[in-house]
């Protein structure tokens, strides 16, 4: 019984922190392009000529 003394808030703050840190995520644009990284992969870089020593 003491355990869920103890157990039931370190939820709920790991919990709040959890929903703290989507909100920021959200609010900072973490989502706003989940597409992009997606693609970026399939797109061929340029080519660079390599140089002579």
């Amino acid at each position: 019984m003491n355990t869920l003394l103890l157990l039931i808030p370190v939820s709920l703050i790991v919990g709040l922190v959890a929903l703290g840190a989507f909100m920021w995520a959200m609010r900072s644009g973490q989502f706003d392009d989940l597409d992009g990284a997606a693609n970026r992969i399939l797109f061929d870089d340029d080519e660079t000529p390599e140089q002579e020593d």
